[in-house]
């Protein structure tokens, strides 16, 4: 372990310890003064030191949501943890401590430095997030294994690498595993790798690194197909219509059927489940739902894109005039107070000052006005766009639940699903019954299991065996209906509110930029003193 300060007492970062490290590293002369009388918030600290300061445990480094560098070296922490709100991240400095295992940095998405040299760490891993990676440093540490090199090769813009001092950095092999490994690493260890030794080296392990990139092609290529079948179902989700594009829902209509399966293996039921009378057409509908989905969806994409961009014409509109009357006002504001300046006599000053004042109000009414004016303009496009999606929406679960569809995009039903399998259940139906009859007469197939022969004892047990089946479907359609609709209504209602919110937030926001604007002109023009005015 690399312990040290063992004479004192480990400590964890708290508000204390922050706000000494702040100020300690705030800026001096005038700058630092009139920041150490307003204060500095956390969120607005972008570097920060807490080395040497005995930490055994990270923790309330939340607040400095927009920290760029850290420093955590010569402490004595164990575990990386703590860090997962600062996102805004560059370099990081973990040196000098008892780390033991690489975790606690997946949200670090903007790390492009990172330091662990001297520590405990014996094996490279936990640092998939870290795609920004230039320069990593894990000198001092256990590593042994050379396959950690592997690892490292999937970060495309390191450049610099640490490792001396490691077991691994004692392999006769070590540089040039690395270089051939690592082709576009510049520095290792802190010296530059020349061209001939790149050469050497891919020389070397000229077909062990073509093995490896084949391999490394045919992953990168199932992560790519992966990637686009998840791309793909996402998108299918959001038009509501996922795994309808299809035999899913049949296929799942039978995962939980048991009587339903031991029923298909009775004379011409598989023939009946196969062709087109039932199995094919409910596929079929399946299909024409998706597809008719898809379309819909474009429709309702369209809808949203043209009430966005409606409100951003609005609001880019609004606030241009706003802009040219600050501009306007502004003119003349600053003339005004220069001629303050000039003028000796006291009544002008005062009827000067009055004038500007009224000029203030003036503009804030003006203001405020074309605020509620573009708050009017929104609200009505809101209520277009709520009547419009509305509407799109429920058009699209009226064609998707009716018998009959009420547009010729679609050309069949969840409720043409429920007729389909209502067909089916009446053919099941007769099929079992004269199976029974065939049972009843001593004429009962002898290649049927004894779970199925089972089902034949009378009417009662076969026709409840048929309809415990047909129920299992019909509920399954329903299901998928009712999932469908619940999740379209529930996206529209979260949509319009979320816009509605948006739009009060927003013009909050407004409001108190103009108040602020106006507040800071009457302050600037209250702080106007007589005495400055003469002198």
């Amino acid at each position: 372990m690399n312990r040290l300060y063992t004479s004192l007492e480990p400590r964890v970062i708290d508000d204390g310890m922050l706000k000494l490290a702040v100020g300690e590293q705030r800026p001096q002369e005038e700058a630092g003064k009139l920041a150490k009388q307003e204060g500095i918030l956390f969120k607005d600290v972008l570097s920060l030191q807490l080395d040497f300061r005995n930490i055994l445990r990270i923790d309330n480094l939340w607040q400095f949501e927009n920290l760029k560098k850290l420093q955590l070296n010569n402490n004595i922490i164990e575990k990386i943890e703590g860090l997962e709100n600062l996102t805004h991240l560059v370099w990081l400095d973990l040196s000098f401590n008892n780390i033991e295992t690489i975790e606690g940095l997946d949200t670090l998405v903007n790390l492009e430095d990172l330091s662990l040299f001297n520590n405990c760490i014996s094996n490279i891993d936990s640092l998939d997030a870290l795609i920004k990676l230039q320069v990593l440093s894990l000198g001092n540490n256990q590593i042994d294994n050379m396959m950690n090199i592997i690892y490292l090769r999937r970060f495309r813009c390191l450049r610099t690498l640490s490792l001396s001092g490691n077991p691994i950095s004692e392999v006769e092999d070590y540089k040039m595993f690395i270089c051939a490994y690592l082709p576009d690493l510049v520095y290792l260890d802190f010296r530059r790798i020349d061209d001939h030794t790149k050469e050497v080296a891919e020389a070397k392990h000229h077909y062990s690194i073509e093995e490896l990139k084949h391999r490394e092609n045919l992953m990168q290529a199932q992560m790519e197909e992966e990637q686009a079948r998840r791309e793909e179902l996402e998108k299918h989700k959001t038009a509501f219509v996922e795994h309808l594009n299809g035999s899913f829902l049949f296929d799942s209509m039978y995962a939980e059927d048991s009587e339903g399966n031991k029923l298909s293996s009775l004379p011409g039921v598989s023939e009946l489940l196969e062709s087109l009378t039932y199995r094919d057409k409910f596929v079929i509908i399946c299909v024409n739902i998706f597809e008719y989905g898809l379309k819909h969806q474009e429709k309702r994409k369209t809808e949203l894109d043209t009430f966005s961009e409606c409100v951003h014409e609005a609001i880019q509109e609004n606030q241009e005039q706003g802009k040219r009357k600050i501009a306007k006002f502004e003119e003349k504001h600053l003339m005004s107070l220069s001629a303050i300046r000039e003028e000796v006599e006291m009544p002008n000053i005062e009827k000067m000052i009055l004038e500007c004042s009224t000029d203030i109000s003036e503009l804030f009414d003006a203001l405020m006005t074309l605020e509620m004016q573009l708050v009017e303009q929104l609200e009505e496009t809101i209520n277009m766009f709520e009547r419009n999606i509305v509407h799109l929406v429920g058009l699209f679960i009226k064609n998707v639940q009716s018998l009959y569809p009420f547009c010729d995009d679609l050309l069949c039903t969840m409720a043409q699903c429920r007729d389909l399998e209502n067909h089916h259940h009446e053919k099941l139906l007769e099929i079992s019954i004269s199976t029974l009859e065939k049972a009843v007469k001593g004429n009962l197939d002898k290649d049927l299991s004894e779970d199925v022969r089972g089902l034949f004892v009378d009417k009662n047990t076969i026709v409840n065996a048929v309809g415990a089946s047909h129920d299992i479907h019909l509920l399954k359609i329903d299901n998928r209906e009712d999932e469908l609709v619940t999740r379209i209504n529930s996206w529209c209602t979260r949509l319009v509110d979320k816009i509605r919110r948006d739009e009060i937030m927003r013009n909050r926001k407004r409001v108190k930029e103009i108040s602020l604007y106006i507040d800071h002109m009457k302050s600037e023009l209250d702080n106007l003193e007589y005495s400055d005015i003469l002198d």
